[in-house]
């Protein structure tokens, strides 16, 4: 019979061993603080009327990962605090992590976008150990990666990569693609054509979205006209704002399915989960929510839970010791997606299966049965070693 190691199971025999030995020792008991910091920008007026986030989405999964963080610490005596700032500026999201560290924070959850994420991760210093959860840049991943800084949100081409090899084993190989105007849309677009390439798709047409108008009341009319063109498969949307990308489902030229940014997503989370345990964390989130929790919320909640494994693991709460235990070949969070999660030693990115659902369902998980990796086929989904220029734990 093979030997296991005892560092998988160790929390929980821990623990049993705690409850049977009787009071813990004064050695195991720590004060951990962790500063979450959030500042979106205001995306102005939206061409929609479709639900969009909601305000508190990344702060309260934060929330829930410190909740089940002093769940299990509580038999340690060791105790979460979770200090938030949703901040109105740029200027108050930095002054709040200053504020932070000064009273010696040194564990943050950012989600923020990837400029003010940059500033603040440099601000926060290499004794810090901070998390990404909330900018998916690939640049972040491949050329700009300060060394305190792990990601929890998956990057562009990880989402998009999910969907490439979802429509490539589906034989659903001729695409259409329909960019949106914004910075993020044409960053979106690009990780997909990257992800084309990789899975032998083929981009027969590329059309960007031009127009500015309400398509409430003339999308039946205007979008049949503005996808013809070409046989096609799929239509694929970046339409990370939702300006249009709502619109298009039912209303193409050809009868053909929508992918992308709207139509059938890939997402980190989504309600619809509920294998592997996934239902107990659903009603965890609502019973302290009253909602869903969405992928912003997981985000935040798998960096907290990330700490949390860290410092029972290691018995302390030093940001240098978490970050090369985290980094480590004997880490992994139960992340309820069906496999343990672990970082990315190159870059800092937290392996994790992407979800790919529609508004009501979930229809696949990728990596998707038979994209193969000599090491593990989570990373055939985004930038893999050879790809990126960091190397952030040699």
């Amino acid at each position: 019979m093979p030997v296991t190691t005892p560092t998988r199971p160790l929390t929980s025999l821990l623990i049993l061993a705690l409850l049977l030995a009787g009071p813990v020792a004064s050695a195991w008991a720590l004060d951990v603080r962790v500063g979450y910091i959030e500042w979106q920008p205001d995306p102005g007026p939206v061409l929609s009327t479709t639900l969009h986030a909601p305000d508190d989405a990344g702060l309260r999964g934060a929330e829930l990962g410190i909740a089940d963080n002093n769940s299990t610490g509580r038999f340690l005596d060791q105790h979460y605090t979770l200090d938030s700032v949703v901040a109105d500026s740029p200027e108050a999201a930095r002054q709040a992590l200053a504020d932070m560290a000064a009273a010696g924070t040194g564990l943050f959850v950012l989600n923020v976008p990837a400029d003010l994420l940059r500033s603040l991760a440099d601000a926060a210093g290499d004794d810090a150990l901070v998390f990404n959860a909330g900018a998916r840049d690939d640049a972040l991943r491949t050329a700009e990666c300060p060394a305190n800084l792990l990601h929890t949100v998956p990057s562009r081409a990880m989402l998009t990569d999910a969907l490439g090899q979802w429509l490539s084993k589906r034989q659903w190989r001729e695409v259409f693609v329909i960019p949106g105007p914004t910075d993020a849309d044409r960053a979106w677009t690009a990780a997909f054509e990257r992800a084309a390439q990789r899975f032998g798709l083929e981009i027969v047409d590329e059309k960007p979205w031009t127009f500015d108008a309400d398509l409430r009341r003339t999308a039946s009319a205007e979008l049949p006209r503005f996808t013809q063109g070409d046989d096609y498969d799929v239509v694929v949307v970046a339409d990370e704002r939702g300006d249009f990308g709502e619109y298009v489902p039912f209303n193409t030229w050809l009868p053909r399915p929508v992918v992308g940014t709207q139509g059938m997503s890939p997402e980190a989370w989504h309600r619809s989960i509920e294998n592997w345990g996934a239902g107990q964390l659903q009603s965890r989130f609502e019973a302290l929510t009253g909602r869903s929790m969405i992928s912003d919320d997981y985000a935040a909640w798998a960096a907290v839970r990330a700490i949390g494994e860290g410092v029972i693991r290691t018995q302390q709460a030093n940001a240098g010791e978490l970050r090369r235990y985290l980094l480590s070949d004997d880490f992994q969070l139960g992340g309820f997606k069906g496999r343990k999660l672990t970082f990315r030693r190159w870059n800092g990115q937290l392996r994790q299966p992407i979800l790919l659902v529609h508004p009501r369902g979930l229809v696949s998980l990728s990596p998707q049965e038979g994209f193969l990796h000599p090491n593990t086929e989570l990373d055939t989904l985004g930038y893999d070693a050879p790809e990126s220029r960091c190397r952030i734990a040699d």
